[in-house]
């Protein structure tokens, strides 16, 4: 059926050959659709240039209220929220106060702080979540895979075996669902005793 198609190169002709051989056919993989993140991928709630403020959610959310912006900590230089777009439950951001895009654009304070705020964000996790392992990283720029890239952030994501892979959410998940709100209490609770 592939040979049929104007392929302009053998490559393109296998292909569609092996596209056309596997339409419909079952692979090992189950689906965890994921619509929600079309919008913000889209562009909801992503800031609308490289300029603080209203634009961006990072600098929108320390001027409300933890509750209201999910805010789990406040340090000098940094705070603790949670993703509004989890990969996992309990998956974390830390984001410095100032808009800053860059990690090397980040003053030595910010860079502390936000070291000491992921390690105490890993040990509130371990205390009321006990995952199994921690993925930990900063996404640079658009091309990096940041979705404000504008505003830089650091991500906590609890781990479980079985549970999503860190990025592509593909199949072989196992929910466990909780609410962000009942999240960022249960965890703001928490980092007193924990952090």
């Amino acid at each position: 059926m592939g040979a049929d198609r104007d392929c302009e190169t053998e490559a393109e002709s296998i292909r569609v050959e092996f596209a056309d051989d596997h339409v419909g056919v079952p692979d090992p993989f189950r689906r965890l659709w994921t619509p929600y993140r079309m919008a913000y991928i889209g562009g909801e709630n992503k800031p609308v240039d490289d300029h603080e403020g209203d634009g961006c959610p990072f600098c929108r959310a320390p001027g409300r209220s933890d509750e209201e912006s999910l805010i789990v900590h406040r340090g000098r230089y940094c705070y603790v929220i949670m993703n509004l777009y989890p990969y996992s439950p309990g998956h974390l951001l830390v984001c410095p106060y100032r808009h800053v895009a860059g990690y090397v654009d980040a003053t030595g304070e910010e860079t502390r702080e936000m070291a000491e705020l992921s390690q105490s964000a890993i040990r509130v996790l371990t205390a009321t979540s006990h995952p199994q392992g921690f993925n930990l990283g900063m996404n640079q720029g658009a091309a990096g895979g940041a979705g404000v890239a504008a505003h830089l952030h650091q991500h906590v994501v609890p781990r479980w075996v079985g549970d999503t892979n860190f990025l592509p959410i593909t199949g072989g998940t196992r929910a466990v669902p909780q609410l962000l709100g009942d999240g960022r209490s249960l965890l703001a609770e928490a980092w007193g005793s924990n952090a």
